[in-house]
């Protein structure tokens, strides 16, 4: 199928669903999406809001029989019962609104202004749960008695409306999803309800046809079976409860009744009884394989992470990557790995339940991180400020240091500062923290050349600099001339140095339990024993005192608090 042809979800639209209180809009692209965020920010809950508007089914159950209050938003409910006090039943019922706004191909019958923006010609539907209003005389009884403690759910229903102001069921809807959920493992009669769902549609109506046939004949031979025959007649004969044949069966009261009955089996073993990591791998090949040619797809990945090794998530990836031509791919991830690997400029930060995309970025810095996707740069999208270093040594100083600046000797992770390990990629991290405007300052080694640290940093440390009141660069401000150490080369600019400095020998000797007589054996050690010497600070009762640019840093993060 084109491109052009294809249809996708261009915008979401949630109303009082779960974590989301009152109206939340969320933008998406056609192809790969990432929603990052923290703990609660409502990544699952947006995964889970679309699959429900497209199928109207929660873990393989239609939502219909699994109403609950619980699906409501928490401070909603508590305003409506508060308001029941004094306005009785002039108090406004909540209602969930999920409307899903569609770009591309074309649908006229769910065309219209029929949506919250009311704009015309948007094409899209909207699934609602709601008061039924053929219960207002039911309602108002209960409320005048005094009834209602909790969200009256038996008195709501559930109904799909396209824009067009049409009444439709999920077969209308052009867009089928699969949800892929490694986290966690829902299973209905021995098969996983996930997979049983991507198989479904892979399947075409005639293929549906043929094996409910044949789930159909296997009752009629099971019923035809000389020992099931045997044993339904000692049944009839033993149970004289009723005039009525008792016997057992297989079950065929539904129509998909075949899905409930048989079992997904690889290389012979119970789906269920396969590794956790397999079954996510298997689930998402089956939901990338889908191509029926009439319907656009949508997958959605909650942290695809899970259960997975390294390479097999590496596996994974690419096959994401390979298939977003033809599927609207969206992914919740708390990985690094997956969201660098997948691309930076596909991710949408949600934070307050406000979100930021990432297209803006800088086309070689999006390149530079899906290379190395060793680097964490998901810490610096989800702190609350953070400091970029150099090295494990330099982030264990920075630690004590900023340990010490505080009365309870808090860590800094302790106040949602982050401090990042990130080698040589100080500029790639800050055209990432640019993006967002995150609070960052960067610790650097002078080297010896201030003039040419300040042209690689021009950008940010200009009087006029627009990055200037959340970007900050600290650096020994001093030249230590010196070149060489006992006739090899050594340069004085680094930390090690301008930690003597700030101490005497004696007392570093003190905190790394050592005697070294001058100061070229100490610098000596310090070189080649920079993470153990860094392990000593952190870890020692001693006095110590810090570099000038060290305690630059401590002053720039804390007046940020």
């Amino acid at each position: 199928m084109e491109n052009n042809l294809k249809m996708f979800i261009n915008e979401i639209h949630i109303e009082n669903y779960k974590c989301f209180q009152g109206s939340f809009m969320l933008d998406l692209d056609e192809g790969l999406n990432i929603l990052v965020g923290d703990n609660e920010a409502g990544k699952s809950t947006i995964l889970e809001a679309i699959y429900l508007a497209l199928t109207g089914t929660m873990a393989g159950r239609y939502l219909k029989n699994e109403l609950s209050q619980y699906l409501f938003n928490n401070q909603v409910i508590e305003i409506y019962i508060r308001d029941l006090d004094t306005l009785g039943v002039g108090a406004e019922l909540p209602q969930i609104l999920i409307e899903v706004f569609m770009g591309g191909g074309n649908a006229p019958i769910l065309e219209g202004n029929g949506n919250s923006k009311k704009a015309d010609k948007e094409q899209g539907f909207s699934l609602k749960i709601s008061f039924d209003e053929k219960y207002q005389q039911e309602y108002e009884v209960l409320v005048n008695s005094g009834g209602i403690k909790s969200l009256p759910i038996e008195y709501y229903d559930v109904s799909w409306e396209s824009f067009a102001r049409e009444k439709i069921t999920p077969k209308t809807i052009p867009l089928k999803a699969a949800l892929i959920d490694s986290s966690t493992h829902r299973y209905r009669s021995g098969s996983d309800v996930y997979i049983t769902q991507i198989i479904r549609d892979v399947l075409e109506t005639e293929d549906i046809v043929a094996i409910s046939q044949a789930h159909r004949k296997l009752k009629e031979g099971f019923m035809a079976d000389k020992a099931v025959m045997g044993i339904n007649e000692k049944i009839k004969t033993a149970a004289k409860i009723s005039e009525r044949d008792i016997k057992i069966s297989v079950d065929l009261s539904t129509r998909n009744a075949w899905e409930n009955s048989l079992m997904t089996f690889l290389d012979d073993v119970p789906f269920q009884h396969i590794g956790k990591g397999e079954q996510t791998s298997i689930k998402t090949k089956l939901a990338l394989a889908h191509r029926k040619s009439t319907q656009a797809n949508v997958l959605l990945l909650e942290e695809p992470e899970n259960h997975l090794s390294h390479s097999r998530l590496n596996k994974v990836i690419k096959d994401l990557s390979q298939s977003v031509s033809d599927k609207q791919i969206i992914v919740a991830t708390h990985s690094s790995f997956v969201a660098n690997k997948l691309g930076l400029d596909h991710i949408i930060l949600l934070h307050n339940r406000e979100t930021t995309g990432f297209d803006q970025l800088d086309s070689d810095t999006d390149e530079f991180f899906s290379k190395l996707s060793g680097y964490d740069t998901l810490r610096l999208l989800l702190c609350k400020k953070a400091i970029l270093v150099e090295g494990d040594s330099d982030e264990l100083i920075i630690q004590k240091a900023y340990m010490l600046e505080n009365e309870d000797h808090r860590l800094p992770i302790e106040d949602e500062v982050d401090v990042i390990s990130v080698g040589t990629a100080f500029l790639r991290f800050l055209e990432v923290a640019k993006q967002i405007k995150k609070p960052v300052v960067v610790v650097t080694d002078n080297d010896g050349d201030i003039e040419a640290l300040k042209r690689k940093y021009s950008e940010y440390l200009q009087e006029d600099a627009a990055t200037k009141e959340f970007i900050q660069i600290c650096f020994d401000q001093e030249v230590d001339t010196r070149k060489e150490l006992e006739g090899e080369d050594f340069n004085f600019n680094t930390l090690e140095p301008n930690m003597l400095k700030a101490n005497s020998r004696a007392e570093i000797n003190k905190i790394f339990e050592t005697n070294h007589r001058t100061d070229t054996e100490l610098l000596k050690y310090m070189k080649h024993h920079k993470t153990d010497c860094a392990l000593k600070i952190i870890n020692t009762e001693e006095s110590i005192k810090f570099p000038q640019y060290i305690m630059d840093t401590i002053k720039n993060v804390s007046e940020r608090k």
